[in-house]
């Protein structure tokens, strides 16, 4: 992204800037395209006039939508409508969804597995373990929902891992109602510290202790 000349963020009076640091403003025979219909954006991309639109979220930037001639976006457009139309298009979009489809289920069970596996709970506890691990797969896997688990940038187990201690922070401990200090780290700190406790919880189910009836994983597992 660094010296992509395509790209622009805007700071925080909403003015665009250029990766050269320079201001951007639009034409006026331009308009904005907001993210979302990737096959309009990709043909006016193609042209190679354009700016996108970046921010960054948490780590990583993602596309607001496409600052482009007026015209070619409205090319564009009327070019996939037609194509959209067509019998062939529509066999072919069926069927990319079954096979989406298919692939979304095959991820669900292959995580779930893996987040089995993270757990290993004492055989005692083997049907907590079988619940818990649904619960967080279908907590962690949704399409576009943005969790570690639909990351491809690290390996499937550590994302079952991770998965399971965002879960427990969510449904075990008190963080949603937290009020953390607007202190840079602050709020990794707590994170940290409550990843801490989530796993004291998991051992005792790995080493088969009784479980006391305030324990808070017991209680969110008898909630679902």
């Amino acid at each position: 992204m660094k010296n992509d000349k395509h790209i622009v963020i805007p700071d925080r009076d909403g003015n665009l800037i250029a990766t050269n640091g320079e201001y951007f403003v639009p034409p006026k025979h331009w308009t904005f395209l907001s993210a979302g219909d990737a096959g309009v954006t990709r043909k006016v991309t193609a042209r190679g006039l354009y700016m996108r639109v970046q921010v960054k979220k948490g780590r990583r930037f993602i596309s607001k939508g496409i600052w482009a001639p007026a015209q070619v976006i409205a090319d564009a457009k009327k070019e996939m409508d037609t194509t959209r139309s067509t019998d062939e298009y529509k066999i072919k979009l069926h069927k990319d969804r079954e096979r989406r489809a298919l692939k979304q289920l095959d991820y669900e069970d292959n995580f779930c597995r893996e987040v089995e596996r993270f757990l290993k709970f004492h055989e005692k506890y083997k049907t907590q373990q079988k619940l818990m691990a649904r619960l967080v797969t279908t907590h962690a896997i949704p399409v576009g929902s943005g969790t570690v688990a639909r990351t491809q940038m690290i390996p499937i187990e550590e994302r079952a891992a991770k998965a399971v201690i965002a879960w427990m922070r969510h449904k075990t401990t008190a963080y949603d109602n937290l009020k953390i200090a607007r202190i840079k780290g602050e709020r990794r700190t707590v994170r940290k510290n409550l990843a801490a406790q989530s796993n004291r919880i998991l051992q005792q189910y790995r080493n088969g202790e009784s479980i006391q009836e305030n324990c808070p994983l017991r209680n969110a597992l008898k909630i679902a």
